[in-house]
């Protein structure tokens, strides 16, 4: 299924656009936190997340949009999204809405704590965002962004075709594993593993 269409008639629950940033980096993460519902506690890297983007949100206000390749815009900060097609709901951290050319478009951007080039998991998470930022304002989405919070350092994300199509199977993926209960193999990267609050359940994990 490529074209990103998923009848809300057949989805009856919302998947997290969070969930395909854990799936990708470890599909067992996503099992457990369905599956064994209300285990995961809140990690101090949880905490030190949300009041990291809460300062560069009182920050964003004084910068120049220059990085994110545009002149300037308007600026939409925790900004929810829901799409019955792709059974997804979440929030982008920021948006912001441009015009080029006069054509109306729109930038998710994504903070991440994290001083490495953003991983796959981060680009399917994206995506994600851009996905349900068209079909909820009706503007397309053509780049994201991920601004690196340590680093103040913005990477841009082209949302090609391809990118879009691991998304949606990601999310298929996981509504299947959900739906049959079936657990899923551990990541191949162990050292992952070393501080997941998982990691108990995990048997077959050395």
């Amino acid at each position: 299924m490529m074209d990103g269409i998923i009848s809300g008639d057949e989805v009856g629950w919302l998947l997290r656009v969070v969930d395909l940033k854990q799936y990708a980096y470890c599909p067992r993460v996503v099992y457990y936190d369905y599956c064994l519902a209300g285990l995961r506690p809140t990690t101090y890297k949880m905490a030190a997340g949300i009041a990291a983007q809460e300062r560069v949100n009182g920050l964003e206000e004084r910068r120049s949009l220059r990085a994110y390749g545009v002149q300037q815009g308007e600026r939409h900060y925790h900004v929810n999204v829901l799409s019955e097609k792709l059974g997804c709901s979440g929030q982008v951290d920021m948006v912001i809405e441009t015009q080029d050319d006069h054509q109306p478009r729109l930038i998710p951007v994504d903070f991440k704590l994290s001083r490495q080039e953003p991983g796959r998991h981060f680009q399917l998470q994206l995506a994600c965002y851009a996905m349900m930022l068209e079909d909820d304002w009706g503007k397309a989405v053509t780049e994201g962004a991920i601004y690196l919070i340590p680093s103040k350092r913005v990477i841009k994300v082209p949302i090609t075709a391809r990118l879009r199509n691991e998304t949606i199977r990601n999310l298929l993926a996981i509504r299947q594993m959900v739906t049959k209960q079936s657990v899923p193999p551990p990541t191949r990267q162990r050292s992952r593993c070393v501080n997941c609050e998982f990691r108990r359940f995990c048997n077959d994990v050395v």
